[in-house]
């Protein structure tokens, strides 16, 4: 087996792994180096503040079942000192049912605590889930064309449970186990303040530990999820892709990649528990010598006799209890570390910025005649690389406008722009006279319709597909689009019609079928504005000839933009746009174009001659 080599480009942010003399290249998480940043926290804190008063009444629950579980030793105290040595029974009857009411008490009080905390961290995984999805929803095409959808999908679902503990029982427990090691202090105290100072020695030993593992931990737990993150995008990537693996026959390849990047999760995560593991044995091993040392102290050092045994068994429950709430703090602590790679993940997708959004003051696109200007238009994806320079140009209401050119050229960018799927870098575009930027994007998006070359289908029925674009459409609208652009007919034909269930991107469907789908979902939800991005591109040429027809009455009253590469189907535009060099280099109707035999020309006669 070749031996993988990987190389981590920081600048580009890019990793590359070279398996087998094939390369392949994808983004990977930006590595954290910094602090840790109290604002996270702070963010966190609006959705705990909304079950705040359910978190105090939780706490106040733990409270007094922490109180009285303290009991216990004091009780077991007066048992050995008094009741046992003066055979008092009925004093040790008493005795032994406080006792018996004290862990009652306590595990009443902790399970009513733990069922509140549940109910609220799952309503905080809800509303960070809902508020992170609500954002995407809103992020721009460009966030989305960045970055591998594995990486979006698992900072969705896995991050947001990892987190939610931690903001829920985490903060509280913190504040509880603090609270329940003052407690425990003072009934230490109050039992014997000698061996209480022998139990106290052992906290600065803890102190220095544990500054010494948590820079370690949190540097192990990011590099976790970093790798986590590069596991799920490639997975996720290779799911949809493993058509095209096996086309190629990339099986052993990709395999041998996903190895890769499983041993790095496996090393990573090793490394990360190697340091966490460390934690509780390190406390443990402190708590043991320090109990030793009460033993010690007690019968020894400060003389046979003048420590009880009770008192010393009192003190040495109390230093067992001591540091418990100290070993429940670095698990606490462990979790706090290990998840806050996950909320910065979390809180850095939803401080995205979204770009493209309602203005201030942003007014409703009343109904569209269809008019659209162009108004010395600059754009560009990069800083530097400009696609459109300087683009004006007008369509008058009803008119059908195609766009052909080169690859690359910006014609996709031109519908984009329409549709406000970007900002403009400068210059303006206009709908009936309103500049779309001042206007909502809800009324503006609402009144086109966008057929794209990879028609996307949901899970669901046929019938939800082609309702999508207007959810109160009744079934007659449905079948009447369908028939509309002849779909209608396979449909039918379908073991259950409009109520067979497609799976996920509509894999029982052939990629015409579900273009045929996408027409009728787009001609019904009866669009002002039109937009045909290579929309015929997997349709036979017997089906588009007798789509036509449907087309035709899609785009009557219509103002249209479509982009083909078969020049056959736009002859009968009303204006042809040849989109080169950033601008429009030629415009006018197929027979004006043809006559000026410039580029127009060249690629419909070139076109011909490829068919011919």
């Amino acid at each position: 087996m070749a031996e993988n080599k990987k190389k981590t480009l920081k600048a580009g942010n890019m990793r590359e792994e070279h398996v087998a003399g094939q390369k392949n290249t994808y983004k990977v998480d930006e590595a954290y180096e910094e602090e840790f940043n109290i604002r996270h926290l702070l963010l966190a804190g609006a959705y705990i503040k909304k079950y705040l008063k359910y978190m105090i009444t939780a706490m106040i629950f733990s409270g007094i079942a922490g109180v009285t579980s303290l009991m216990a030793p004091k009780i077991t105290q007066k048992v050995l000192d008094e009741a046992v040595p003066q055979k008092d029974y009925n004093y040790l009857y008493l005795l032994v049912g406080l006792l018996a009411l004290v862990f009652v008490v306590s595990v009443v009080f902790s399970t009513i605590r733990s069922r509140t905390m549940v109910n609220v961290s799952q309503n905080i995984i809800y509303d960070i889930r809902k508020d992170l999805f609500a954002h995407l929803q809103k992020l721009p095409f460009q966030y989305y064309d960045d970055r591998p959808h594995g990486k979006i999908l698992i900072r969705v679902v896995n991050y947001v449970n990892s987190v939610s503990d931690m903001l829920s029982n985490g903060l509280i427990n913190v504040v509880l186990e603090i609270m329940n090691l003052v407690f425990i202090i003072g009934f230490m105290f109050a039992t014997d303040v000698q061996l209480s100072i022998v139990v106290l020695c052992g906290v600065p030993v803890l102190a220095v530990f544990m500054f010494w593992i948590k820079n370690k931990q949190r540097k192990a737990w990011r590099a976790v999820s970093n790798k986590n993150s590069n596991l799920n995008a490639y997975l996720q990537e290779n799911i949809v892709g493993a058509r095209i693996t096996q086309i190629f026959a990339r099986e052993d390849e990709n395999a041998e990649i996903f190895a890769g990047l499983s041993n790095d999760c496996k090393k990573t995560w090793m490394s990360a528990v190697s340091y966490s593991s460390l934690v509780w044995p390190g406390i443990d091993t402190i708590s043991v010598l320090v109990r030793a040392a009460i033993f010690i102290f007690g019968l020894v050092v400060f003389g046979a006799g003048n420590k009880s045994l009770g008192t010393i068994i009192a003190i040495s429950s109390y230093a067992s209890r001591f540091w418990q709430p100290i070993m429940n703090l670095g698990n606490i602590f462990n979790g706090f570390i290990n998840n806050m790679a996950y909320l910065e993940r979390i809180f850095e997708t939803m401080g995205e910025p979204v770009t493209v959004d309602d203005c201030e003051g942003a007014t409703e696109l009343p109904p569209i005649k269809g008019e659209v200007v162009f108004e010395n238009v600059h754009f560009s994806y990069e800083p530097g690389k400009e696609i459109l320079h300087d683009v004006s140009f007008t369509v008058k209401p009803g008119e059908s406008i195609a766009l052909v050119g080169p690859t690359g050229a910006g014609k996709s960018t031109i519908v984009n722009l329409v549709s406000r799927f970007y900002n403009v870098d400068s210059g303006r575009v206009l709908i009936d006279g309103q500049d779309i930027s001042k206007v909502t994007l809800k009324s503006l998006r609402s009144q086109m319709g966008i057929m794209l070359q990879d028609s996307f289908i949901f899970s669901g029925t046929i019938e939800d597909n082609i309702r999508y674009g207007k959810l109160d459409a009744t079934l007659d609208e449905i079948k009447k689009a369908s028939k509309t652009v002849c779909a209608d007919s396979f449909i039918e034909n379908m073991q259950d019609g409009y109520q067979t269930e497609v799976k996920e991107r509509g894999s029982l469907l052939s990629q015409g079928q579900k273009q045929l789908i996408s027409f009728a979902r787009t001609l019904l939800s009866d669009p002002a504005i039109l937009v045909l991005d290579e929309a015929t591109s997997s349709i036979d040429v017997q089906t588009e000839r007798a789509l036509q027809q449907g087309l035709n009455a899609m785009l009557k009253g219509r103002t249209s933009f479509i982009i083909a590469h078969r020049l056959s189907t736009i002859r009968n535009c009303d204006k042809i746009m040849y989109i080169s060099d950033g601008g429009i280099t030629e415009c006018g109707t197929h027979d004006e174009l043809m006559a000026k035999r410039g580029d127009y020309y060249h690629l419909y006669t070139a076109q011909k001659e490829d068919i011919a």
